[in-house]
């Protein structure tokens, strides 16, 4: 084993008097025909026969020349043609940042590790799998496995280092799915960070990895008809694909037990046919809001009028009125009772009269005024036909309800592709309030009947937690914040995805025990939220490429690149030959 290291070698340890190495990073010189790449997991001796490993994260070239100027000199004043009058003495320096330190002495003098400096003339040499699964601490989920009889790990693709190294790398189910972590936040340059199809890679993966029957999914479809027909096998999958996927002990396989919910449309009524783009899935179900679902009665109140003004309000005003009308359609007061659609509360008493706004207690009547005219403008003038005036049973669902309704090993998909934007934080508010309300009320015997886990995906979180306070906000915002606060504790996990993390609140992606994040630009990765990554590895994902990832994951002491297999689900059409 000894002799076969040596023949790897690839370099050693370089520590200078101006570049000294430390307990967090060290420098190794690469031999002339090597190459290392940023993201590489490499290994160098250490003392006591123990082993340090590190991401390299840097390659610089250094020679004996104190300045460029020299150079363009001794090329005989800048001439491009023929060789350097003065010949460079130049080595490639790499630059490592420490992972972990490993005695591979059968009983372990140093459990935990020794981080001395990478001595000086270490021998360095690539990490096979065994190394970087002990690099990142994936080696003891192993060995809690094998002690425990419980299956943590969860596959989350692979790395693939300079010398053609693959090596499989896994998640800890206790820091995604809870009690020890939870949530999952990915971010990325819309097209080339392939967020969508990383969040559906992995939550496939936690099915597999779990038992399924005891978790329920909820995925929201924003975008075309990306996830309608995710129960269907895309056609033409390559068998290096399939050979990817088996690699990391995962079967190739669509969604089974899905569930869609598509929205209401101004055609529907006619046609049958939901708000959706393309062609709807085979069986799916409509969802509306009618008044009374928005409002909802006091055993089981609804997502609240609130949601759909997305307006300033900076003296609750308008707050306060909607927090008047709420109650009394729920109570049914006598001023209230005979409102009951929208056409009622928008155009009859006690709000209005012949078309004029009417004071109503507090509340003056020019506030009034512009609380019917914002509403109006949502439920009546932009609406995508999601609302009515009175919802059939028989053909439209109440979305809180089927919401109740979801089963361990069951994928509900709900479409809001076409809906607005007031439309979408309804639905998406309504889904949140739901599954939080199913889980934080629930008795104890309650529990027993839900699934023991709920995890719900989201595009363009930015829209419904906003970094920062202004219009667009809406009380969704605190639904978000409760769910990634408690979500864990609760069995309810929160898998997000948007194009800027600076753009998502704080708390929400503080509260994210794992992080991806693709392609982008250094204008946003300039940004604070970013302060968790490396300068060296910042400038390296503004040059990822499709399906590449960095992952960050409580466990690993430094972020990785990973690459995933593509679904093998339909993303778009209903071509199943």
């Amino acid at each position: 084993m000894a002799e076969e290291n040596k023949k790897n070698i690839i370099g050693k340890a370089s520590a200078t008097q101006n570049e000294p190495n430390s307990s967090e990073k060290f420098s190794f010189w690469l031999a002339p025909e090597e190459i290392v790449n940023p993201f590489d997991i490499i290994e160098a001796d250490q003392m006591q026969g123990t082993r340090t490993f590190g991401l390299v994260t840097n390659i610089k070239q250094i020679t004996d020349a104190p300045t460029h100027l020299s150079n363009y000199i001794s090329s005989d004043f800048g001439s491009t043609e023929g060789a350097a009058q003065t010949p460079r003495q130049g080595a490639n320096v790499a630059e490592v940042n420490v992972l972990a330190n490993f005695d591979p002495a059968v009983n372990q003098r140093y459990p935990m590790g020794i981080y001395m400096p990478v001595q000086n003339e270490s021998p360095v040499q690539f990490a096979d799998e065994a190394g970087i699964h002990v690099a990142l601490g994936i080696d003891k989920m192993f060995e809690y496995e094998k002690e425990h009889k419980e299956k943590i790990t969860i596959p989350a693709g692979i790395i693939r280092m300079s010398n053609g190294t693959k090596a499989r790398v896994f998640l800890d189910k206790r820091y995604i799915l809870g009690p020890e972590g939870a949530h999952m936040n990915i971010s990325g340059i819309s097209g080339l960070a392939t967020k969508t199809s990383y969040a559906m890679f992995l939550i496939q993966s936690i099915l597999q990895s779990s038992n399924a029957n005891e978790i329920g999914v909820i995925l929201l479809n924003v975008k075309q008809n990306d996830l309608l027909v995710i129960d269907k096998a895309r056609t033409g999958i390559k068998p290096e694909e399939i050979a990817f996927w088996e690699s990391m002990g995962l079967k190739p396989k669509a969604f089974d037990n899905v569930r869609y919910l598509l929205p209401w449309g101004k055609s529907t009524q006619t046609t049958g046919l939901p708000n959706c783009f393309g062609e709807p899935p085979d069986q799916f179900f409509t969802y509306a809001y009618s008044l009374e679902d928005v409002i909802g009665d006091r055993s089981n109140p609804g997502p609240g009028l609130d949601l759909l003004v997305r307006v300033p309000d900076p003296w609750d005003t308008l707050g306060a009125l909607i927090g008047e009308i709420q109650q009394g359609v729920m109570n049914g007061e006598k001023a209230w009772q005979a409102v009951r659609t929208w056409d009622a509360l928008l155009n009859g008493a006690p709000l209005m009269d012949k078309g004029i706004p009417q004071k109503y207690g507090q509340v003056a009547a020019s506030s009034v005024g512009r609380f019917i005219r914002i509403l109006r403008r949502v439920v009546k003038n932009r609406q995508s036909g999601i609302f009515v005036e009175q919802r059939s049973q028989k053909r439209a669902a109440n979305l809180g309800e089927e919401v109740r309704k979801i089963q361990g090993g069951q994928t509900m998909v709900v479409d809001i592709a076409k809906l607005q934007d007031e439309e979408r934080s309804l639905v998406f508010g309504h889904i949140i309030k739901e599954v939080y309300g199913m889980y934080a009320e629930a008795t104890v015997d309650e529990r027993s009947e839900l699934p023991k886990k709920v995890l719900i995906f989201v595009d363009e979180l930015n829209k419904y937690a906003p970094a920062r306070k202004g219009e667009g906000e809406s009380s969704i915002l605190d639904y978000v914040l409760d769910i990634a606060a408690r979500g864990r504790s609760l069995g309810v996990v929160l898998i997000s995805a948007e194009q800027f993390m600076s753009e998502v609140h704080g708390q929400v992606v503080g509260n994210c025990s794992t992080k991806v994040i693709g392609r982008s630009d250094s204008s946003e990765l300039a940004d604070p939220t970013y302060r968790f990554i490396s300068q060296d590895v910042k400038s390296n994902l503004t040059r990822l490429n499709k399906g590449e990832l960095l992952l960050t994951h409580p466990i690993y002491r430094q972020p990785v690149r990973i690459e995933f297999p593509k679904p093998v689900y339909q993303a778009i059409g209903h071509n199943t030959k």
